[in-house]
């Protein structure tokens, strides 16, 4: 057949075939899109930092950020010294240790949690009533006046009978000081702990609806994160996988899913010596979370150490070098998201971040340039990937790793473009697989 000579086209089944068969599949289409509607496209903090509901004050996030920056001092003055500590090359060493300093001056903390239940405890009715309200008065003071962090909530005691109802009261007071104060905050981010059995989650997911409706708030505006911390959590009594009944259960209201460290390896017998987020027994659990969680637009937290970076500067530098580890090991392995327990790990933390953004950078803006122009190159990239790709960037334009201008610069793209290759429509990701 000559060039320009036009195919001929046949086809064999009626065009009701077709319909009848998107007819019968019409259920399912609604299921997928009501079950799993994707990322939801916001930004995803790069660790919780817990304070007890005590000890949060107005100046938290300030000093939090004084105290890295004052470790930092102390014990890795210069990009140098601090790339020694953590195994930096030299071509990162500068702009990670800069980004650092400015990251801890500018946005110390990019989610925090007023905990009130570990690490608050069980205190006199009155004495836990006078800390929710004064954390929703803080709270509230703080995204008024500029000073808060893009994520700020509380953690609430779980739904367990013997602290339920002060759970609840807690929750309560805390929700209706933030009404009194000017209403929800958009940053606002709750956190069920300890969740055993997926009826738990129906029930907060109940409580506040009934909030919702109390002052006239849209349905479903209230979220809330799951923590894992309980082998109940990963497997039922029946020998079922739960986590993803708990994501329904929560009726479209889940946000995250927590991965409880501590908690959840003491479940499961591990010795305190050997409980850490790198653990096979971490590990299985945060991947039966994470294929749970993958498409339905909840976000996966790793967990945290416990190894403080204080004392001597060689204790800070191995405590350092371990939360390093832990957190690019954890990026790696696509969790992006972690707990942070101490001021000294903040430094870490975001230089772990940073590196990890960093040190693909290039590379990655060269596949999504060659994609989207579609000039081809050494690696066939499909939709699937342009979207990690996209993903990639964007997060580290987020975290401040990344800046808009160099990403620009080496993709030719806007945030605007990398945002619709980072959520593509359901038939964009399968038209090419």
């Amino acid at each position: 057949m000559g060039q320009g000579q036009q195919e001929k086209v046949a086809t064999s089944l009626a065009g009701a075939v077709s319909e009848e068969i998107s007819a019968s599949l019409a259920p399912v289409d609604a299921e997928l899109e009501r079950r799993y509607p994707g990322d939801p496209g916001t930004r995803q903090p790069v660790h919780t930092v817990y304070v007890p509901g005590d000890v949060f004050a107005a100046d938290t996030i300030r000093s939090w950020g004084d105290r890295a920056l004052a470790a930092l001092d102390e014990h890795a003055p210069d990009a140098a010294s601090f790339a020694a500590v953590l195994g930096l090359s030299d071509e990162l060493a500068e702009p990670v240790h800069a980004r650092v300093r400015a990251k801890l001056e500018r946005e110390p903390i990019e989610d925090l949690r007023v905990d009130f239940e570990d690490g608050y405890g069980n205190r006199p009715d009155a004495e836990e009533d006078e800390a929710a309200a004064r954390a929703a008065r803080l709270i509230a003071e703080a995204y008024g006046d500029g000073t808060a962090a893009p994520c700020m909530g509380i953690r609430m005691k779980c739904m367990e009978a013997p602290v339920r109802a002060r759970g609840i009261r807690t929750l309560d007071i805390f929700l209706t000081g933030l009404m009194e104060a000017g209403g929800l905050p958009g940053g606002l981010v709750l956190t069920l702990p300890k969740v055993t059995y997926a009826e738990q989650v129906t029930a907060m997911a109940r409580l506040l609806d009934a909030f919702e409706k109390t002052h006239g708030l849209e349905p479903g505006r209230i979220g809330f994160e799951i923590q894992i911390e309980t082998s109940q959590s990963i497997l039922a009594a029946d020998g079922t996988a739960t986590v993803a009944r708990m994501i329904q259960a929560a009726e479209g209201r889940a946000t995250g899913l927590h991965y409880g460290t501590f908690d959840y390896s003491a479940c499961l017998s591990v010795s305190a010596a050997h409980q850490a987020s790198d653990h096979p027994a971490a590990d299985h659990a945060k991947a039966v979370m994470q294929v749970a969680a993958a498409g339905t637009g909840v976000r996966v937290s790793d967990g945290s150490t416990n190894v403080l970076p204080i004392g001597s500067t060689e204790k800070v530098h191995a405590a350092w070098r371990l939360h390093y580890g832990l957190t690019r090991r954890a990026l790696a392995r696509a969790f992006y998201q972690g707990w942070d327990m101490h001021p000294g790990h903040i430094p870490t933390r975001y230089a772990a971040v940073f590196a990890f953004y960093r040190e693909g950078f290039e590379q990655a803006a060269a596949r999504l340039a060659r994609y989207a122009n579609r000039t081809g190159g050494d690696v066939m990239d499909e939709p699937a990937t342009a979207k990690a790709l996209s993903g990639y960037l964007l997060r580290g334009l987020d975290c401040g790793a990344l800046d808009i201008g160099e990403v620009a610069r080496l993709t030719g793209l806007t945030r605007a473009d990398l945002e619709s290759f980072a959520v593509p429509r359901r038939g964009d990701l399968t038209a090419s697989a």
